[in-house]
Formats: structure tokens, C-alpha cells, sequence
């Protein structure tokens, strides 16, 4: 793959919107492992950037993707969700 491909890759709203939900996940992992304030809060950003990448990837054509990469992210809303119960 040349550095053209490779840019045009990452400069694709689904390609981001999927790096950003398998980011989540990481943190929503490690604050599951780790569960300190911090690596919630981080958890928390990372969902939320997660978030706005799939809400600027829903204009794309790819339907399929973007149903994929919300459907992940929900999972990850979900797990962070049940976490910060047990901590409560």
C-alpha cells in the first residue's frame, strides 16, 4: 500500500468511526480491569469521541458499516454503563 492509499485510508469517515469505536472498547477494557476514576473518565472521552466519529461516518453510503460500528459502540456504552453500577 503507498502513503497515498494509507492517507486516503485514514481520512475515511467509516475507517475513523471504526478506529474510534475499537479505541473505546480498549479503554472500556482497561477501566474494567482497572477500575480507578481515571481510566473511567478515560473510557468516558473515548466513548464520546467515539460517538461524534459514527455521527459524521452516518453520512456515508456504506449503511452496513455504519450500523456495525453503532452497534459496537452501543456494547461499549453498555459495559462502561454497568461498570460505573457496580461502582456505585
Amino acid at each position: 500500500m503507498s502513503r497515498y492509499d494509507s492517507s486516503l485510508q485514514s481520512q475515511n469517515p467509516i475507517s475513523q468511526a471504526q478506529n474510534a469505536v475499537e479505541k473505546a472498547h480498549n479503554a472500556v477494557s482497561q477501566a474494567m480491569t482497572h477500575p480507578t476514576e481515571q481510566s473511567i473518565t478515560q473510557a468516558e472521552n473515548s466513548l464520546q469521541h467515539a460517538d461524534l466519529a459514527v455521527e459524521q461516518a452516518q453520512m456515508s453510503r456504506n449503511e452496513q458499516a455504519v450500523e456495525l460500528a453503532e452497534e459496537m459502540l452501543g456494547d461499549e456504552h453498555t459495559r462502561l454503563g454497568s461498570l460505573k453500577d457496580q461502582q456505585q
